[in-house]
C-alpha cells in the first residue's frame, strides 16, 4: 500500500513510518521542517512539506494514497481548545478525499474518560467531555461512507525518545525533590512500547480498519504509585502521597492526569489484528532507559 502519514516524524509517528516501511508499504510523511523531512528520507519514506493546517496539502495527499493514517496532534496543553478544533479539520479534509472510495483513514485518539470505575474496552466510545474530538470526526466521516476508524493511545506509550507525561513526571519529581503519587496511588495507567504501537497501525491499515476502534494497550492497568516508585528509585528521591486537596500544589495542570484511573483491555484488538506486543513493559523500560 501507499500510505500517507501526518505526524509522520514525531515520536510514535517515526515508529509507524519504520513499521510500514520494513513491512514493504510505500509512504509520504508529512514533515513541516528540514529536519523532519531530513529524517524521512532517512527512513525510506517520500516527503510531502507542509503543516497540518494546510488543509489543500492534505486533501492532495490523501487523494493519491491507498490510506492514511492520521497521527499529528499539538500537545501544547495551553491551547487544547484551538488544537483539538485544529485535528478536527485536518480530519475532515483528509476524510474528503477518501469519499467515494474503499481507501481507509485511521485516526489517533487517546483512552481519557472511555470509562469510569471499571475496564475500558473497544466497545466504550469516548466522553462528550472530552474536548479532543478525533473519533467523533472520524465517526462523521464514517456516517458519510469513508472506512474510518481510530487508535486508541494509553497514557504512556513509552520507548526511547519519549518525552511524554512519564518524562514530565520525572523532570517534576527533580524539580520538587520528591516523586508523588494522589492518595494510595491505586488509581491504574495503561502503557504500550511505542514499537508495539506501531504494529496495531499497520495490521489495522492492513485490515482495512473494519474491526476498530483499536486499543494499543500493552499493559492495561499499572497503579500509578508503582510508577511514582520506580521514579523515586531512579532519581534517589523520597516518594510520598499527596491528598487529592494538595495534589494541584505538586502536580499542576498535570493533577487530572496523575489522578486519571483508566484500566483498560484490548482483548478485542488482540484477537482480531493477532496483535502480540513483544516489547518492554513500562516500568522495565523505566528503569532501563530513563534514568541515563
Amino acid at each position: 500500500m501507499h500510505i500517507f502519514a501526518t505526524g509522520a516524524t514525531g515520536f510514535v509517528g517515526t515508529a509507524v513510518v519504520q513499521e510500514l516501511i520494513a513491512a514493504a508499504h510505500k509512504v509520504t510523511g508529512l514533515a513541516r521542517s528540514d529536519a523532519g523531512a531530513s529524517a524521512l528520507k532517512a527512513m525510506g519514506a517520500e516527503v510531502r512539506r507542509g503543516a497540518m493546517e494546510d488543509l489543500d496539502i492534505l486533501k492532495s495527499c490523501a487523494a493519491a494514497s491507498d490510506g492514511v493514517m492520521h497521527l499529528a496532534f499539538n500537545h501544547d496543553f495551553s491551547k487544547f481548545a484551538e488544537n483539538c478544533e485544529a485535528d478536527r479539520r485536518a480530519i475532515t479534509a483528509l476524510a474528503s478525499a477518501l469519499e467515494a472510495s474503499d481507501r481507509p483513514l485511521l485516526v489517533t485518539s487517546g483512552l481519557a474518560l472511555l470509562a469510569t470505575g471499571r475496564t475500558a474496552t473497544e466497545d466504550d466510545n469516548p466522553s462528550p467531555a472530552f474536548p479532543r474530538g478525533s473519533e467523533a470526526a472520524a465517526n462523521a466521516a464514517a456516517e458519510r461512507g469513508v472506512r474510518a476508524s481510530a487508535v486508541r493511545l494509553p497514557p504512556s506509550t513509552h520507548g526511547a525518545g519519549d518525552h511524554g507525561f512519564v518524562p514530565h513526571l520525572i523532570n517534576l519529581a527533580r524539580d520538587k525533590g520528591v516523586s508523588a503519587y494522589i492518595g494510595d496511588g491505586q488509581n491504574r495507567w495503561a502503557a504500550t512500547h511505542r514499537a508495539d504501537a506501531a504494529k496495531v497501525y499497520r495490521l489495522a491499515i492492513e485490515s482495512g480498519v473494519t474491526g476498530g476502534p483499536y486499543h494499543a494497550v500493552d499493559e492495561g492497568s499499572i497503579p500509578f504509585k508503582e510508577i511514582a516508585e520506580t521514579i523515586g528509585n531512579g532519581l534517589n528521591v523520597p516518594v510520598v502521597s499527596v491528598s487529592p486537596q494538595g495534589a494541584e500544589k505538586h502536580f499542576g495542570w498535570f493533577t487530572r492526569f496523575a489522578g486519571m484511573d483508566v484500566p483498560t483491555s484490548s482483548e478485542r484488538t488482540r484477537s482480531r489484528l493477532g496483535w502480540k506486543p513483544t516489547e518492554a513493559g513500562l516500568i522495565a523500560d523505566m528503569k532501563q532507559h530513563y534514568f541515563g
